[in-house]
């Protein structure tokens, strides 16, 4: 018995306990993408739905490309965690959470099927459309968990996504040697380099200290953004990534 009509034509339902109301909204304005980190795609769904587990998602896809929603998106799946984004702390209330099977970091990290990514997009176009959801609100876990979480990482193909319209993108800027803000770092660099971070929507404290959140939170943008290397050092590669991607916000989603 399915339980409820699916939101995603294309999807299969196998419905999970673990959801509740959203709160303080009616619908989502959000996407967040995650891995599995579990050794099979069968595990991650059976632990999704298992009641034991308090943890859920709105839809899980699998390599093959199967969609399976499992919270409708008018519910609030529990997928996100401990997390912020421009300030906003229960991100589970308004986002749709999509889990892509992968074994993530800890079993063997591997690159996502082209299938898989071609059923994530188009999925994502259609909660988009259904929900008006802006471009720059499709986020990794690790954007609005950084440190925490580091899904669904350095091998996830957004470039991919957003050649079909899917998320927000620049081209990353080289990387060169030059100068570069680390830990241990303070003064108005540091500070300017926070205040974009968090202009763009990132949990960080601006206090001109380039502190372990300061380096978690690059680490998290680099994932993202400048995927070819992540080591939390933001280098004129990163900085100019960032300057890149506030200003092609401002330009395309003007307030």
């Amino acid at each position: 018995m399915s339980g409820f009509l699916p939101d995603e034509p294309n999807a299969e339902v196998r419905v999970s306990p673990n959801f509740s109301p959203r709160r303080g909204t009616l619908r989502p304005d959000m996407i967040v993408l995650h891995y599995t980190g579990m050794a099979t795609g069968a595990g991650a769904e059976a632990w999704l739905c298992d009641p034991a587990s308090e943890v859920s998602s709105h839809y899980c896809v699998h390599e093959d490309g199967r969609i399976v929603q499992m919270v409708r998106e008018s519910d609030r799946a529990w997928h996100a965690g401990q997390s912020s984004w421009f300030g906003r702390t229960d991100i589970n209330s308004c986002s749709v959470g999509i889990e892509i099977v992968n074994p993530g970091h800890s079993l063997g990290y591997r690159n996502f099927p082209i299938q898989q990514i071609g059923a994530v997009a188009g999925l994502c176009a259609g909660i988009i459309a259904r929900h008006s959801i802006p471009a720059q609100r499709v986020l990794a876990h690790s954007d609005v968990a950084p440190g925490r979480k580091i899904d669904p990482g350095e091998k996830f193909p957004w470039k991919a996504l957003f050649a079909v319209g899917v998320g927000h993108l620049v081209p990353a800027a080289p990387v060169r040697r030059g100068a570069v803000l680390k830990a241990g770092d303070t003064g108005a660099e540091v500070e300017a380099l926070q205040s974009m971070l968090a202009l763009y929507g990132y949990g960080v404290e601006i206090t001109g200290i380039y502190d372990r959140q300061t380096e978690i939170v690059v680490e998290a943008f680099q994932r993202h953004f400048r995927q070819s290397l992540v080591d939390g050092v933001a280098d004129g590669s990163t900085v100019r990534t960032l300057q890149r991607l506030l200003a092609s916000a401002r330009a395309v989603f003007p307030k």
